[in-house]
């Protein structure tokens, strides 16, 4: 990286087990019969997605503590009590218990980043 710290160890074995996911998954969709190769394709998307939001993770949130920052941002906090809610008012009532959980985490977080951010205001 130019201007900057090299990445840590973790964040490049993250990437590397991602690609190594995509590779094996869509080899596997490649190769695999019928329902078996669906859903090893359906697998390799799913690390093609995990790997843009890891890449896009890691380069917004750059250093050490990239953890803490993500669960101290009162937006992502927000947007996953956002999208809990919709979550929660669109499903089916078997599945409502899933979604209100969701929803108690999600508020009880952005509460907490609320605070933790308010905190350092002070």
């Amino acid at each position: 990286m130019r201007g900057g710290r090299p990445w840590s160890d973790r964040r490049r074995r993250t990437l590397l087990a991602l690609t190594l996911g995509i590779v094996a998954c869509g080899l596997g969709a490649i190769g695999l019969p019928a329902e078996y190769g669906v859903t090893s394709g359906l697998l390799a998307l799913l690390c093609v997605f995990l790997l843009v939001a890891a890449l896009v993770v890691f380069i917004v949130v750059p250093g050490p503590g990239t953890l803490g920052r993500l669960l101290g941002s009162v937006p992502l906090a927000g947007a996953a009590l956002v999208v809990a809610v919709l979550l929660l008012l669109s499903t089916p009532a078997d599945l409502r218990w899933l979604w209100w959980s969701a929803a108690g985490l999600a508020a009880a977080w952005t509460a907490a980043a609320a605070w933790q951010a308010r905190r350092r205001d002070f």
